[in-house]
């Protein structure tokens, strides 16, 4: 089998290359070969969070990867066959345990039997999804697909100290069922929640008060939670939205030197800004959705934001899968549709 060759600087420069291509030479059985590896990024190689992506994709499908270590710009990755089991892998940095997860839950609904992984590291950190998107927002997508996943928050990790952990249970999937996700239906619930450790319980108060000033929202819909010092310092706010067809989670993270109502006026700015366009989902939840979508070969879903990181997403799928991506503008928001390459979309 040929060795599908990938430019890690292609597009955003990013490391969901990395972890497209190994989600998806795990499914496929394709060995790829990445050069480039983050160069996009201020600090470019593999960091702690992708090195141990590497290795729990190799280690759950006995994948020869050679000698890989952190700072690495290339990467050969040939994978055998996967494995449902119990996994536990750790970081040992706040860089996030959600992207590792990511990496192999597509692989392992695919693996025949029950699998059971768990993550120390981070999982609130401002430069990936926190783990309350994945349960709430990334899951609901999954289950409406015919996967079921469940994940546990057993401890928070913010950045910079980690020592959180994350628990997620993959039941075997047959194959993941086409979805059409055109609108978001009538909203059903929304709720604010600020959680700190180690930081003044005043911070919390003030960003749920700019969020219920913002959104129109009563006390019952403001929570505030304080969890053990240890813990901290950290804080990070979460802004959710509950509605017939999905659910979306805007998180916000406090910063040395940002002021409460900083943080939660730019989580209401992107909450307003999905609110208003009118689509089915925002900015990171369209991104996600693009591997199970082109999976199950047929989908198609309505976004407020195309990024650059979701289109050089849709080009490291299209390496691996016999599937197309097309994209309209339909005013504030974009149409996305995924179908087989000898079909039109």
């Amino acid at each position: 089998m040929n060795v599908i060759e990938l430019d890690g600087a292609a597009g955003e420069g990013g490391g969901q290359i990395l972890r497209t291509a190994l989600s998806l030479s795990m499914i496929t059985g394709q060995p790829f070969r990445i050069t480039n590896i983050r160069a996009g990024r201020a600090r470019p190689g593999l960091l702690r969070q992708h090195l141990v992506a590497v290795q729990a994709a190799a280690r759950i499908c006995g994948a020869d990867v050679g000698d890989v270590a952190v700072g690495a710009q290339t990467l050969v990755f040939v994978p055998g066959a996967i494995s449902a089991g119990e996994y536990a892998f750790a970081i040992g940095s706040a860089g996030s345990s959600t992207l590792v997860l990511q990496t192999v839950l597509p692989a392992l609904l695919l693996a025949g039997q029950p699998s059971r992984i768990t993550v120390t590291g981070g999982t609130h950190n401002s430069m990936a999804p926190p783990s309350h998107f994945l349960e709430r927002a990334y899951v609901r997508m999954l289950a409406a697909m015919g996967a079921e996943v469940a994940f546990e928050l057993r401890r928070f990790g913010f950045y910079p100290a980690g020592g959180g952990e994350l628990v997620a249970t993959v039941q075997p999937c047959a194959g993941l069922q086409p979805l059409d996700l055109l609108e978001r239906g009538a909203r059903l619930h929304g709720y604010a929640e600020s959680f700190v450790a180690g930081v003044p319980e005043s911070v919390a108060r003030r960003e749920l008060e700019c969020i219920g000033q913002g959104m129109g929202w009563g006390e019952a819909q403001l929570r505030c939670h304080r969890l053990p010092e240890e813990m901290g310092p950290g804080n990070v706010l979460l802004l959710t939205l509950e509605h017939e067809q999905v659910t979306e989670v805007f998180a916000g993270f406090g910063e040395k030197m940002v002021r409460a109502e900083t943080v939660a006026r730019q989580t209401l700015e992107r909450a307003r800004r999905y609110i208003a366009s009118g689509a089915a989902v925002s900015e990171c939840l369209a991104d996600q959705l693009m591997l199970p979508m082109a999976l199950a070969g047929a989908g198609s879903f309505t976004t407020d934001v195309l990024s650059s990181h979701a289109r050089t997403n849709a080009q490291v799928i299209a390496r691996f899968l016999p599937v197309r991506f097309e994209h309209q503008a339909l005013g504030d928001r974009h149409l996305v549709r995924v179908a087989p390459c000898n079909q039109s979309a």
